[in-house]
């Protein structure tokens, strides 16, 4: 009998341990020749949604990520400075800053997914074709896992309001 026919409330928890593992292990083999200082966590989130919806403001940002407003400025203000982010005024409001990626942010963010694409693309290539098969049927429900969680509005993670101090590789 397996341990999972034994607890049959392993599953998620099995689940989330192995989503958490495979990410700690991408961003520990990303780091392997990073030249440029590694970015938080909750920078890279910004980055990353600042990329997707350009001229997005702080505060729209803030409730993207489920973070608190002072929390965002702050993260700003360090991706500025570190000549990743413009804060620009919105011409309709001009006590607002848009925000939008530097050419810096936007090269930083190209090479990343490059190599780990690269990575990736080489570990799965060295499964067999039916774990491959098996991580590509995988993929909707895993995306709709993704979007279910993002989306939970009774989320009340242990601090929503603190940026993350995980580190992105990259």
């Amino acid at each position: 009998m397996t341990e999972e026919r034994e607890r049959p409330d392993a599953f998620p928890e099995e689940l989330a341990d192995t989503l958490v593992r495979v990410q700690r292990l991408l961003r520990r083999r990303l780091r392997a020749g990073l030249t440029a200082p590694r970015l938080r966590g909750a920078e890279v989130e910004l980055l990353r949604l600042v990329e997707e919806r350009p001229g997005l403001g702080v505060s729209e940002a803030a409730r993207a990520l489920h973070l608190a407003g002072n929390s965002v400025s702050t993260l700003v203000n360090r991706l500025v400075r570190e000549g990743y982010l413009l804060r620009e005024t919105d011409p309709a409001d001009r006590r607002a800053a848009r925000l939008r990626l530097t050419p810096a942010a936007s090269g930083r963010l190209g090479e990343w997914r490059r190599r780990r694409a690269e990575l990736v693309g080489q570990e799965v290539a060295a499964l067999d074709a039916d774990d491959r098969e098996a991580l590509r049927a995988a993929l909707p429900a895993l995306r709709r896992l993704a979007t279910a969680l993002h989306e939970d509005p009774e989320d009340t993670g242990a601090d929503r309001h603190a940026p993350r101090e995980t580190e992105e590789p990259w």
